[in-house]
C-alpha cells in the first residue's frame, strides 16, 4: 500500500514539476523586463533540481541525485553573477 502511494506522489510531483517548467519557461521567453528572465531562470533551475531528485527517488541512483547537486551550484553562481550584472554593467572587476 504505502509504495502504491509513494509512485503516486512521486508521478503527482513530477507532473506539477513539468507543468511549473512549461510557465517558468513562458516567463523565461515573455518576461518584460531582465530581472523577471533572471527570476525565471533561477526557479527553472530549482525546479529541474527537483525533477532530478524525483528520478533519484524512483531509480535508486546516485548519479541524478549528484547531477541535482551539480545543477545546484552552477544555479547558484549563475544568478549571482547575472545579478551583479544587472546591477554594476559588468561581472568581473
Amino acid at each position: 500500500m504505502s509504495l502504491t502511494i509513494l509512485i503516486w506522489g512521486v508521478f503527482a510531483a513530477r507532473l506539477l514539476l513539468a507543468c511549473s517548467c512549461l510557465l517558468l519557461s513562458f516567463r523565461l521567453i515573455k518576461g518584460p523586463k531582465a530581472q523577471d528572465r533572471i527570476i525565471g531562470l533561477d526557479t527553472l533551475y530549482v525546479i529541474v533540481m527537483m525533477l532530478f531528485a524525483t528520478f533519484t527517488i524512483t531509480t535508486n541512483s546516485r548519479i541524478y541525485f549528484e547531477t541535482a547537486l551539480i545543477i545546484a551550484m552552477i544555479g547558484f553562481v549563475s544568478t549571482i553573477a547575472l545579478a551583479k550584472f544587472l546591477m554594476r554593467g559588468e561581472v568581473i572587476e
